[in-house]
């Protein structure tokens, strides 16, 4: 009787550490992909951030070194284009919540009453992940053209100078910013609206609350995970988009972001040290800014 009980307790501790092992097997496959496709690139990458020319060499070539000073170089070289990405991102990413939350509060809390209309409106909403990025935004480039039919009308109504233009301004960059990633907003607020319990609401009216202020006091607070993964959807894309800004679209020489001078000094430049020194730097200001913004939201739960 003793020796089993003294088998049995030596037994026990085995189960807890076979499901160990289980999980781990389970979890192997990820962590293989994580490393060969992300980390892997990542530590290559920052090896060429470092990278000197090489001596005697020709355009293009370079060796692995710690040539720190190529940082400094780009930020010097390229301040403006951080901040003009920052700046382009972050305006468009206000204007998408400000278009994408009364649509999302309409589909996930009004339309309840009417699925039909709610997934028509869904699919209204996914409807362009079904066209291309480039095509869409060629489009927009033709249709915003000084010959098209909306900025002859608007110049033949004095609302535009006659020698004005709106692509290759900024407006038409953080138009086309916002049209692209209005989805990336929409779909996760929708996702915590429709969740959102409609006695709360009504609470708050009970309460003799003002429809302003439930919507402030009650609803904002309680779609706020929704309004964090949206504004991260939205800005982190947007921040190293070169489709919008490229003069081959709405862009102009004035408008570059850093997603140009990248592609520029990788393709173009052949400048691999300063093209992967501004994508370490594209990356860590991000991780910063995403931090501070979760932070100060109280959704670090998020991360």
């Amino acid at each position: 009787m003793a020796f089993a009980a003294f088998a049995t307790a030596e037994a026990q501790p085995q189960a807890p550490r076979k499901k160990s092992r289980i999980a781990l097997f389970l979890l192997l496959p990820g962590i293989l992909y994580l490393v060969l496709f992300f980390l892997t690139p990542l530590v290559s990458l920052v090896l060429t951030s470092l990278q000197a020319p090489t001596e005697f060499g020709d355009i293009g070539q370079y060796s692995y070194a710690f040539n720190w000073q190529n940082y400094v170089d780009v930020v010097e070289a390229y301040w403006p284009h951080i901040l003009r990405s920052f700046g382009y991102a972050l305006a468009a990413t206000v204007l998408a919540l400000a278009f994408s939350y009364p649509l999302a509060y309409f589909i996930g809390v009004k339309a309840r009453r009417w699925p039909l209309l709610q997934s028509l409106m869904l699919v209204l909403v996914i409807a362009p992940f079904f066209i291309s990025f480039l095509l869409r935004t060629l489009a927009w480039k033709q249709i915003l053209s000084d010959e098209s039919f909306i900025i002859t009308s608007l110049k033949a109504l004095s609302l535009m100078a006659p020698d004005a233009h709106f692509t290759g301004t900024p407006f038409a960059v953080i138009f086309g910013l916002t049209y692209n990633f209005i989805p990336f907003m929409t779909l996760p607020l929708y996702t915590t609206l429709e969740r959102l319990d409609l006695r709360y609401l009504e609470a708050g009216s009970d309460l003799y609350a003002n429809p302003f202020t439930v919507f402030r006091k009650v609803t904002i607070p309680l779609s706020m995970p929704g309004i964090v993964a949206g504004t991260l959807l939205t800005f982190i894309p947007a921040a190293g988009d070169y489709v919008n800004a490229s003069r081959d679209f709405l862009g102009g020489p004035d408008t570059q972001m850093m997603g140009n001078v990248i592609e520029a000094n990788f393709l173009v430049l052949l400048n691999y040290p300063a093209a992967a020194a501004l994508s370490i730097i594209l990356m860590s200001a991000i991780l910063v800014l995403v931090g501070i913004y979760v932070k100060r939201s109280g959704t670090e739960d998020l991360l």
